[in-house]
């Protein structure tokens, strides 16, 4: 049988932002409806550093496909000129199981975790936004300014990095890639405090964001963190805001900036008002314009199978990727 295999430059080129969000509008709401099987994933954790190796299964029935992401995420990459996050989407046939296709998780996991951030930031966002800011310089920030300009017309970016000369260089190529306003700021209460529209999209295992920072009536999505011990808004940031996740086993399990503060008694569990496909389906999101609202991302395995799905049919409808043979029929 034949095997397709994507590599980055294909995902990039097959994957475009505004599809993406459509996609992920898609699979969060067949997640609330119940059709989607996610365990959660298991995590190895390498000895004797902060090295991780994970896999995110799922297995939708509206798909008919099943998916799993093999990942490593390697913080320490950052300074090697190495992604921090390497790894393969490998997407099955829900009917019969047999293996479709081999897909650059990199490329995948930049696009749809900013699209589910576009996502929520359509639903909770005011409707009139100027600046957004976003806390970090790499991949992620690279996307979710994607993202964010798709869904809300921004007039101006602010980027904080903790190296200055990242941002400077984010900002740059930012000031080419889109027709916006892009400054650098020296501190990240700077970039927070002018915003409507906050992004963390960091490596920071501390906070990098405060709630004292916050003005009423913004939006945050935080990306970064991804682990129990890690995170990257306070808990006064939390305890502010209105809050709403990808899913809620994830977040009550995996999020340090919800577990974190729910160990300090900041808030407790009930805090969480919805899902992200809950209020796709008519819960309410966002209640008044002076409202503080926040969505903690993790990054889910429906994300991956829904983005691969596409992927696989756009590729095979166009002649793209390249096919090997590979197992029986």
């Amino acid at each position: 049988m034949s095997l397709l295999i994507l590599n980055k430059r294909d995902v990039e080129a097959l994957l475009p932002m505004p599809k993406c969000i459509e996609l992920m509008e898609d699979a969060l709401e067949s997640l609330a409806r119940g059709e989607v099987v996610l365990p959660l994933r298991p995590v190895l954790r390498i000895p004797d550093t902060s090295n991780l190796f994970a896999m995110m299964p799922a297995y939708s029935s509206e798909l008919g496909a099943i998916a799993a992401k093999l990942i490593t995420v390697y913080p320490g990459n950052h300074d090697t000129g190495r992604s921090s996050h390497q790894g393969a989407v490998l997407l099955f046939n829900g009917e019969h199981g047999s293996l479709l296709a081999v897909m650059d998780a990199v490329a995948i996991t930049a696009i749809r975790t900013a699209a589910v951030s576009g996502v929520a930031t359509r639903l909770l966002a005011r409707e009139e936004t100027s600046t957004l800011a976003i806390l970090g310089s790499g991949t992620q920030a690279r996307s979710h300014v994607d993202a964010m300009l798709a869904v809300r017309p921004f007039k101006q970016v602010m980027v904080w990095s903790r190296d200055i000369n990242h941002a400077r260089a984010l900002a740059a190529e930012l000031t080419v890639r889109h027709d916006v306003s892009v400054d650098v700021a020296n501190e990240p209460a700077a970039a927070v405090r002018a915003a409507d529209v906050v992004c963390t999209v960091t490596a920071a295992r501390e906070p990098v964001l405060r709630g004292e920072w916050l003005t009423p009536g913004c939006h945050i999505n935080a990306v970064g963190a991804s682990i129990p011990t890690a995170r990257e808004l306070d808990s006064a940031a939390v305890r502010r805001a209105r809050l709403f996740v990808d899913r809620r086993e994830s977040a009550m399990n995996e999020a340090g900036d919800l577990i974190i503060p729910m160990r300090e008694g900041a808030i407790t569990a009930d805090h969480i008002v919805a899902e992200i496909g809950e209020l796709l389906l008519g819960t309410p999101g966002r209640r008044t314009e002076h409202e503080i609202t926040l969505f903690k991302s993790l990054g889910i395995a429906i994300e991956d199978l829904a983005a691969a799905r596409y992927l696989y049919d756009r590729a095979t409808q166009e002649g793209a990727g390249t096919r090997v043979e590979f197992g029986t029929e």
